[in-house]
């Protein structure tokens, strides 16, 4: 199985990529390994020859994806479903599966971008694993380094993560 673990947004410096770098560690201490693939810096007005080759090498050959969604004017940010778009969707997204994670600084953990997502990804044929994770107060939730250390956020986490590996989804 590859696993890939997509960071959300485009914006540098983001929460949304301390997070995916968090899910990518906790991924490898259960002997999962996992790519990230950040947004940042990538160019969103075409179809680059280097976001081919991250498509080909990266994208087409993954089997679970992992989401990590900043919540943006209630939704999902614009730069995703760009990637999206401009992505060659047959080859990339049926039939292959989705867990979701949606972050925030505000108290619902971008529920609403996730159920957004989720229409999008089922349009695509993917499916969508219904054990969708809030994250609210993130900037609170992150320490020093990036990291959470809230222990109740990791045992969410951690079972969101068992569910992925354990259930073959």
């Amino acid at each position: 199985m590859k696993y890939t673990i997509i960071s959300g947004t485009n914006r540098s410096g983001s929460n949304t990529l301390k997070v995916a770098k968090q899910y990518q560690e906790l991924l490898k201490n259960k002997g999962v390994e996992a790519t990230v693939v950040s947004l940042e810096g990538v160019d969103l007005n075409q179809k680059t020859p280097d976001w081919a080759v991250v498509e080909r090498e990266v994208l087409v050959p993954t089997d679970k994806f992992i989401f990590i969604l900043p919540e943006y004017n209630g939704s999902f940010p614009g730069a995703l479903k760009t990637v999206i778009d401009i992505s060659d969707h047959r080859k990339i997204w049926p039939g292959k599966k989705a867990l979701l994670t949606g972050i925030s600084t505000g108290r619902a953990g971008n529920l609403r971008g996730m159920d957004h997502l989720t229409g999008a990804l089922n349009y695509l044929q993917m499916y969508v694993h219904p054990n969708k994770l809030p994250i609210s107060s993130v900037d609170k939730l992150l320490n020093g380094i990036g990291e959470i250390t809230d222990q109740p956020t990791l045992s969410a986490i951690d079972q969101q993560l068992i569910i992925i590996d354990l259930l073959q989804i």
